[in-house]
């Protein structure tokens, strides 16, 4: 099921077009990464100060019906808002991945397991490379499975 609550869209207004145009859809639309034709995923995640149901799409990273958060925010100095989402509510994280969503539960990964998933994530966004030699801080990255 869904994440329930008060949902506040992004401030920004590509994302929030983004994810209007994905969920009204089924995922059929909206599923890519707007000027690269890469696919996204959309997570739904519970604001960490807020509570209220937060909605990103993020490149798809599967394997093996897991699925991969990376935090990378292009780059950026700091970590994206919705990883201190994740970090403060890990059990409530939803995927979809086309029509229908799931509950899934995120950890994050440390030493082979995240760098295995590193490899997967780089060869399905290969900008992510780029995106870690332009921080000093090491992008996390989450593993989200279905919750039991």
């Amino acid at each position: 099921m869904p994440l329930d609550g008060e949902y506040e869209p992004s401030p920004e207004k590509w994302v929030r077009d983004q994810v209007e145009l994905y969920e009204r859809t089924g995922g059929r639309e909206g599923n890519t990464l707007l000027d690269r034709g890469l696919p996204v995923v959309l997570f739904s995640t519970r604001g960490a100060k807020s509570g209220k149901v937060r909605k990103n799409p993020l490149m798809r990273v599967e394997h093996d019906g897991a699925y991969a958060m990376v935090a990378s925010q292009g780059g950026a100095p700091k970590h994206p808002t919705w990883y201190h989402n994740v970090k403060a509510h890990p059990d409530q994280v939803t995927v979809q991945d086309g029509p229908e969503p799931w509950d899934g539960v995120a950890r994050e990964a440390t030493g082979q397991e995240k760098a295995e998933w590193w490899e997967r994530a780089v060869a399905a966004f290969p900008d992510y490379a780029d995106y870690q030699r332009k921080t000093d801080r090491e992008i996390p990255l989450f593993i989200v499975e279905r919750k039991n």
